[in-house]
C-alpha cells in the first residue's frame, strides 16, 4: 500500500506492528504476561460452579457436597489471588521495559526525520501532539491484549456452563452484542473529535505555559495581560471541552441503551429456566451465578476492546503513520558526501513552498556559491533568507529545481552525512541547561568532553570572557532552576550557542543564520571578520567549504567575497559590496538607509 502522509495508516495492522515491537524487545515478559493472564482466568471462572454446588448443598442438606463446594469455593479463589498476583507483578515488569522501549523508539524516529516539516505543519502538530500525550498509555495496549484474552477465556467458560443446562441459554451472548458494538464505536467517534478540537488543546495549554513560566513573566506583568491570557485560555479550554463532553454524554447514552437490552435478555434468560423449563433448583442457581458472572465479564471484556478501539484510532496508528512517515522521508541517497567543495553550491531554478501552503517563499532562484568563499545574504524580513538556508542544510527539499554540490543533486547525498559536515549558529537556538561544557560540546557530540576542543570553539565564537566569569568556568551549571546553577542572559546564551555552532572546526558549509543578534554591531562586526579572515587562510587545501552569513547589518555583511539580495521571494541582486553600491539598486538603497540611521 503507497503510503499518504495525510492519512493515518489501518487499525489493526497499527496495532500488531506495535505488539511486534514489544515481542523483539522482551519475548520472554511478554509471553509469560499473555500465559499467566490466561491461566488466572481459570479459577474466576469456575467460581459460579461452585456457587451453584453450594446452593445445591444447602437446599438437600448435603453436607459432603458442602464441603467440595466450600473447598471448592476457597481453591477458586486463592488461584485467582495468588496467579492475579504473580501476573500483575510480572506484566508491572514487563511494562516498565517496554515503556522505555517505546519513549525510546520514538525520540529516535523523531530525530531520524531528516525534514523538519512535521515540526512546522498545523496538522502534522496536532497529529504528533496527541502521540505525546499518549506516549505513556501506549503500553497500555499490551496490557489490553492479555486482560481481553482473560476476559475472553472466562466469557468463554461461562458461556460453556450456562449451554450444559440448555442450548438456548447462548443466545445471552446475542443480547451482549450491542454493548460489544457500542463500546467499539465509542471511542473511535471520541478519539474523531478529539482530533478535531486538538488545536483548541494545544491553544489552551500555550496559555497555560505563558502564564506560569518565568519566560514571558516580564511582558505579562509590565503590558498587563495576565487576565486577558487567562481568559483566552479558558475560551480555548471551553472550545476544547464543550465539544468533547457533548460526544461524551451522547456517546454514553447509546452505551446505555445497549446495556439496557443485556439486562433484559439476563432477566429473560432466569425466566426461561425456572419457569420455561422447569429446570432443578441447582440449575436455576447456576444460571444465577453465571449469568451475574457473564454480565461481569461481558462489560470488562467490552471495555477492554473498547479501549483497544480507543488505542487502534489513537496512539498506535499515529506512531505507526510515524515510523511510515519517518521511511517516507529517507530519500533513496547513493551519493557520498565529497571531501571538499570544488567548483560550489549552484540553485538551479529552485521554487519552494512550505507543505500545506500554495504561497512561493522562494521563486526562481537561480545562483552560484562558489567552495571558498564567504557569502552574506540580506534581505527584509520575510524575503526568504532563512528558507534558503534550510534548503542549503537539507531540512527540506525544493519544490522545483536542483541544488547542486560540484554538479551532484543534493536529494541524493543523505541528509545525515550531509549535516554532518555542517556547522553553524542560528537565531532560534534553544538553551541546553547542561554544564557549560556539555552546552557547547553537544556541536560535536564526539568531542563534547574534549575540553581543548570546546575551549578552541569558545575562543572562536568570542565567548573567553563569559566563560572565565564562570565560578567554575566550563564544569559550571546552566540555568538558574538546577542545583548550583546560574543566570544566564539571552545575549551570553546567544554565544554558548555560536561556540556551538563553531565545535564542528572543518565544515563543508558554515551557516550563521542571525547568531548574534542580541549582540551590538561592533561585537558582530569583529566576530564576522575574525571568522571571514579565518575562512580564507585555514590551512587545509582538500576541505575547501563555504560560509554562509544571514545579517540584518550591512556593516558586517560588507567583508563577504559574495553578497545575495532577496526581496518578494526572488534573488535581485548578486556581487561584492563594491560592485553593488556601484550598481545603485536595492542592495544601495538598503545600505544608505541604514548608514543614515547610524548617523
Amino acid at each position: 500500500m503507497t503510503f499518504s502522509p495525510d492519512r493515518l495508516p489501518p487499525a489493526i495492522p497499527s496495532m500488531w506492528r506495535l505488539y511486534r515491537l514489544g515481542f523483539r524487545h522482551e519475548p520472554w515478559l511478554l509471553a509469560s504476561s499473555f500465559v499467566l493472564a490466561l491461566v488466572a482466568a481459570v479459577p474466576d471462572a469456575l467460581l459460579a460452579v461452585w456457587l451453584s454446588l453450594l446452593g445445591r448443598a444447602v437446599l438437600n442438606h448435603d453436607r459432603v457436597l458442602l464441603l467440595i463446594a466450600a473447598f471448592g469455593l476457597g481453591l477458586s479463589a486463592t488461584g485467582t489471588w495468588l496467579l492475579s498476583t504473580v501476573s500483575t507483578r510480572v506484566q508491572r515488569r514487563f511494562r516498565d521495559k517496554v515503556t522505555i522501549v517505546l519513549e525510546g523508539h520514538i525520540a529516535r524516529l523523531q530525530a531520524s526525520i531528516p525534514t523538519i516539516a512535521h515540526q512546522e505543519r498545523p496538522d502534522y502538530l496536532d497529529r504528533l501532539a496527541v502521540l505525546r500525550d499518549q506516549v505513556f498509555v501506549l503500553d497500555h495496549m499490551y496490557m489490553s491484549v492479555f486482560g481481553t484474552a482473560g476476559w475472553v477465556l472466562r466469557l468463554a467458560v461461562t458461556l460453556g456452563l450456562l449451554m450444559s443446562i440448555h442450548p438456548a441459554l447462548g443466545l445471552l451472548l446475542f443480547f451482549a452484542l450491542p454493548t460489544v458494538l457500542s463500546s467499539a464505536w465509542r471511542p473511535g467517534v471520541e478519539r474523531a473529535v478529539q482530533e478535531r478540537v486538538a488545536p483548541f488543546s494545544r491553544l489552551a495549554r500555550h496559555f497555560f505555559t505563558i502564564a506560569t513560566t518565568a519566560g514571558p513573566g516580564k511582558e505579562i506583568r509590565v503590558w498587563g495581560i495576565g487576565p486577558r491570557v487567562a481568559r483566552e485560555r479558558r475560551q480555548a479550554w471551553e472550545q476544547w471541552y464543550g465539544t468533547m463532553s457533548r460526544t461524551r454524554l451522547a456517546s454514553a447514552a447509546w452505551n446505555a441503551i445497549a446495556w439496557s437490552i443485556f439486562g433484559a435478555g439476563y432477566v429473560g434468560a432466569i425466566a426461561f429456566v425456572a419457569l420455561g423449563i422447569h429446570a432443578s433448583a441447582g440449575a436455576v442457581l447456576l444460571v444465577l451465578a453465571a449469568g451475574s458472572r457473564l454480565s461481569t465479564y461481558v462489560a470488562a471484556t467490552v471495555g477492554e476492546i473498547g479501549f483497544l478501539r480507543g488505542i487502534w484510532l489513537d496512539g498506535s496508528r499515529r506512531l505507526a503513520w510515524l515510523e511510515d512517515y519517518a521511511a517516507y522521508t529517507r530519500s533513496e541517497a547513493d551519493q557520498p558526501v565529497p571531501k571538499s567543495i570544488g567548483t560550489g553550491i549552484r540553485l538551479d531554478g529552485v521554487c519552494f513552498s512550505y507543505p500545506g501552503t500554495a504561497r512561493r517563499v522562494l521563486e526562481d532562484v537561480d545562483l552560484q556559491l562558489p567552495g571558498g568563499s564567504v557569502v552574506a545574504i540580506v534581505g527584509e524580513n520575510g524575503a526568504g533568507k532563512s528558507t534558503l538556508v534550510k534548503l542549503l542544510a537539507k531540512f527540506y527539499d525544493p519544490t522545483e529545481g536542483q541544488i547542486l554540490v560540484d554538479g551532484v543533486d543534493l536529494r541524493r547525498i543523505p541528509a545525515e552525512d550531509w549535516r554532518r559536515h555542517l556547522a553553524g549558529g542560528f537565531q532560534d537556538f534553544f538553551r541546553f541547561e547542561l554544564q557549560a561544557r556539555q552546552s557547547v560540546g553537544v556541536g560535536d557530540v564526539r568531542r563534547i568532553e574534549d575540553e581543548p576542543a570546546v575551549l578552541r570553539a569558545v575562543s572562536r565564537a568570542g565567548a573567553e570572557d563569559l566563560v572565565a566569569g564562570f565560578e567554575r568556568g566550563l564544569a559550571t551549571q546552566l540555568g538558574p532552576t538546577w542545583p548550583g546553577g546560574v543566570e544566564v542572559s539571552f545575549g551570553q546564551w546567544q554565544k554558548l550557542a555560536l561556540a556551538r555552532g563553531f565545535m564542528r572546526e572543518e565544515p563543508l558549509l558554515l551557516i550563521l543564520d542571525e547568531p548574534t543578534a542580541a549582540l551590538d554591531a561592533e561585537t558582530e562586526h569583529a566576530l564576522f571578520e575574525r571568522y571571514a579572515s579565518a575562512a580564507h587562510a585555514d590551512g587545509v587545501p582538500d576541505r575547501r567549504g563555504i560560509t554562509i552569513l544571514v545579517s540584518h547589518r550591512f556593516s558586517t555583511v560588507r567583508m563577504a567575497d559574495l553578497i545575495v539580495v532577496l526581496s518578494g521571494a526572488r534573488v535581485v541582486e548578486v556581487g561584492a559590496h563594491e560592485e553593488l553600491m556601484a550598481l545603485g539598486g536595492h542592495y544601495a538603497e538598503l545600505y544608505g538607509i541604514q548608514a543614515a540611521a547610524y548617523r
